[in-house]
């Protein structure tokens, strides 16, 4: 018998769902914010996200929706990092087959949809064929010259391989993403 995934959410939470069938949405309500400075350096993320559906054995790939950082410092040499990482999502019940490894995961940022101020901007994973799993966390983008305040906006994608042995259940973990 296949089990029909439905994969939801973004933000700090992701919820994936694997039910038999079409699955019920599951939503993600969480917006990340962290700041070198107190509300100088932050960032934003997508409260959710449809990632669609899919059957145990296939991967399935989706853009998350806007992350956006902005940069309100005014001194020279403004530059930042921002980082996405990924925990392991799981469902009740323990067991291997109740897991999605965090290593299943691989996310490529794109380029820039949109830049206010001046500096150079690099996407952490510029294409897909640059897309990287999730197992340890990775560079999402990064300013790396400039002065003054700046806003750098991406829609990045998320591609998730789907193990075959898993079971039905909601799955939840978390995708984060940080700058500093």
């Amino acid at each position: 018998m296949q089990m029909l995934w439905t994969l939801m959410g973004v933000g700090s939470a992701v919820v994936v769902t694997v039910l038999p069938g079409a699955a019920a949405p599951v939503e993600s309500r969480d917006v990340t914010r962290i700041a070198r400075q107190p509300h100088l350096l932050t960032i934003t993320v997508p409260a959710s996200a449809n990632l669609g559906s899919t059957f145990p054995g296939s991967s399935i790939s989706r853009q998350l929706g806007e992350v956006q950082v902005s940069d309100k410092r005014a001194g020279q040499n403004t530059v930042w990092t921002a980082t996405v990482a990924a925990s392991d999502f799981t469902t009740p019940g323990g067991g291997a087959a109740r897991q999605i490894s965090r290593s299943q995961f691989s996310y490529w940022s794109g380029p820039a949809t949109r830049t206010t101020g001046s500096g150079t901007r690099v996407p952490g994973q510029a294409t897909s064929a640059q897309a990287q799993n999730l197992g340890v966390p990775r560079t999402a983008f990064a300013k790396t010259s400039g002065n003054g305040a700046n806003v750098t906006t991406w829609q990045p994608t998320l591609i998730v391989t789907v193990p075959a042995a898993a079971v039905g259940g909601t799955y939840t973990g978390t995708i984060t993403h940080s700058v500093a």
